[in-house]
């Protein structure tokens, strides 16, 4: 074969010029894309490396504590550990689950609300717990296979606790997790790193001066996310404490009085309003709530029979009785309706004008001749329905609700319901009906249409014993100021004045009202006299009863014949001592027959503890201080430091 040199120079030239010209166009591309992320698209970039390498976190500020009246702690927070999961720094989301679950235990409804977490997330890399509260040795084992497990973290956090468990649920509420439709009313920014927020009671109204202010700081972490070191950081401000006026030593007095009844309990100082305690029984532990409770310890509170999710104090609406007949006759002397010489023959019953119904007195053949005076001391229906038909609804209603009935009169509680206060107008809108007298007599009892809460039927017997002086009830008596603890600053108030004063024409049917209910204390034919009996102070108080079913006409009410949750509930408002009232409570016991030898017993227990027990602890308690300040002297020539008890009430 003849070789030609000169056509394959030629080739080679081409073949060179081809490949020269690929190189340079490579070249070029390599150049213009390196310019690119050199130069044109350097900030971005730049700022992507850096995430890498550096992070910016949100540090969740301590939440802050809450104390009774005494300094006794009433919910702190303890240290727990949890498994969070990042889900973008795991591979494989259910076999990385799969792989926790064969180290330690978790129960379907942990997977469960760890998906709903996941859904709700609020940003990508958030780190969405999986199981709190670890043991000791669960912390190990994941510890020890920690290099298996990409994207899953075993961190320390601070949540909630409650040491006396049951009995503060329904006053403190409970701390949960923070869910989306929350995080849109509050500050999102502030909440950034915060996993719970107060859902019930006080945690709840306060949560803005509970919570603090979020920190910052920016961290160095690993491939795998881990933090090695923190370069800069804004420590969060803690929330702030509160000092309630609940006194925790009458609320376990309290509690322990009620027993095994359902019910509630509210006390308040008439003095300054202070709610001193607030009881719902049956309770529930908030602990079970704060990191989230299991579906079967839910199911079995939300189906309980005796409802103990349910706050009797401040949603209970109930038919009060003749509690309120000290204020109805209050009404009756003020506007002349009766006087202190107005008499009527009781024969067991009262009868309208061209009716043929009865209404029939509680006292099946009468008390005899009565005025108004024994007619409270011996809760005498007869003289009331009487004077309720002369009254009419528009004066009992207006005489009502200027002690609080029918309203929510609180600072610093949300949750407390209006009841119903009767009227013309409210059974024309909720009923279609017209008033009828008949229904005015009802009204007169504490019967028919009209509901009350124990806390306002609390509240009203205050202003009783202040005899119209008005201080609206709450639970905080103070907040401190910042971080320092030892500056504090008086409770915002939902409303800037208290109600107007319940002002009467005459002065003195005061003494004559609540004369009447100290003799149904102490007089000799008072329906709860036997409690009354041999107390070393003078009370003053009114029992109830109020039907849950009602009666046909001429029966007789027998509670043997009528199912336990069908009998009558048993109520009393009362305060202590009578010449200057340190105490004014309202208690319901649900189904529990009748005011007088049901309630009025626990109200016993409660003014004694109060009044008589509590105060002479805190005597020995300072006595026995003073014995070992005196016995044993302190040492390096450095004195004791004296350490005062507060009392816990303070008068003038």
């Amino acid at each position: 074969m003849i070789k030609d040199p000169i056509r394959e120079k030629r080739i080679f030239t081409f073949r060179a010029v081809l490949a020269m010209l690929f190189i340079i166009l490579l070249a070029a591309v390599l150049v213009s894309r390196v310019y690119y992320l050199q130069v044109v698209d350097y900030d971005h970039y730049t700022t992507l490396s850096d995430k890498n390498r550096m992070q910016l976190q949100s540090v969740a500020p301590t939440r802050g504590l809450i104390y009774d009246r005494n300094g006794i702690l009433l919910a702190d927070n303890q240290p727990v550990f949890s498994v969070s999961i990042v889900k973008e720094r795991v591979d494989d989301l259910e076999q990385t689950i799969a792989k926790i679950g064969n180290i330690i235990e978790l129960s379907d409804d942990q997977i469960k609300n760890f998906d709903r977490r996941l859904k709700n997330r609020r940003k990508p890399y958030d780190p969405v717990p999986l199981k709190s509260k670890l043991t000791e040795s669960e912390i190990a084992r994941l510890a020890v296979q920690r290099h298996l497990l990409p994207g899953v973290e075993v961190e320390a956090e601070l949540v909630r606790n409650y040491p006396y468990g049951e009995l503060m649920a329904h006053m403190l509420g409970y701390v949960g997790r923070i869910n989306i439709k929350e995080l849109k009313n509050v500050d999102a920014t502030n909440y950034s790193a915060t996993n719970y927020i107060g859902k019930l009671g006080i945690e709840k109204f306060y949560e803005n001066v509970l919570h603090g202010k979020v920190g910052r700081q920016t961290v160095e972490t690993n491939a795998r996310g881990r933090v090695l070191r923190v370069l800069d950081q804004v420590p969060p401000l803690p929330g702030r404490d509160i000092t309630l006026s609940i006194d925790l030593r009458l609320q376990q007095v309290v509690a322990e009085a009620m027993g095994d009844y359902r019910g509630a309990v509210v006390a308040i100082e008439p003095a300054t309003g202070d709610i001193l305690a607030l009881v719902s029984t049956p309770s529930f532990d908030p602990n079970l709530f704060v990191t989230g409770i299991d579906h079967k310890s839910y199911a079995a509170l939300r189906d309980s029979l005796d409802i103990p999710l349910f706050n009797r104090a401040l949603k209970g609406q109930y038919p009060p009785g003749s509690t309120i007949k000290p204020i109805i006759g209050l009404a009756g002397l003020d506007t002349a309706v009766v006087s202190r010489q107005t008499k009527i023959q009781d024969p067991g019953w009262y009868q309208l004008k061209n009716d043929e119904r009865f209404y029939r007195d509680w006292k099946r053949y009468g008390h005899g001749v009565v005025d108004l005076y024994d007619s409270i001391v011996q809760s005498c229906d007869t003289f009331f329905y009487s004077m309720a038909f002369k009254l009419g609804v528009d004066r009992m209603s207006l005489y009502l609700d200027k002690f609080g009935i029918g309203s929510r009169t609180a600072i610093d509680i949300n949750e407390d319901r209006k009841g119903i206060l009767p009227s013309r107008a409210w059974k024309r809108g909720t009923k279609g009906l017209p008033w009828f007298p008949g229904d005015s007599l009802n009204m007169g009892i504490g019967q028919g249409f009209m509901l009350a809460t124990p806390l306002q039927l609390a509240t009203a017997t205050a202003v009783l014993a202040n005899r119209g002086r008005w201080h609206r009830p709450h639970l905080a008596q103070k907040i401190s100021e910042g971080i320092s603890q030892d500056e504090s600053v008086e409770i915002p108030r939902m409303h800037e004045t208290d109600p107007p004063d319940v002002i009467l024409n005459n002065p003195e049917d005061w003494d004559y009202i609540l004369g009447s209910m100290k003799s149904v204390m102490h007089g000799k034919k008072g329906t709860a006299r036997a409690t009354g009996r041999n107390s070393a102070y003078k009370m003053a108080g009114k029992t109830g009863t109020a039907q849950v079913v009602g009666i046909k006409q001429g029966e007789l009410y027998d509670a043997e014949a009528l199912a336990e949750r069908h009998r009558d509930h048993a109520l009393f408002v009362g305060f202590a001592p009578y010449e200057a009232p340190e105490i004014a409570l309202a208690i319901i016991v649900e189904n529990g027959g009748g005011g007088s030898s049901t309630a009025a017993p626990v109200a016993r227990k409660i003014f004694d503890a109060w009044i008589l027990d509590l105060p002479k602890a805190e005597q020995e308690k300072e006595t026995s201080s003073r014995i070992k300040y005196e016995t044993f002297p302190s040492h390096n020539n450095v004195d004791p430091v004296s350490v005062s008890v507060e009392r816990r009430h303070n008068h003038g």
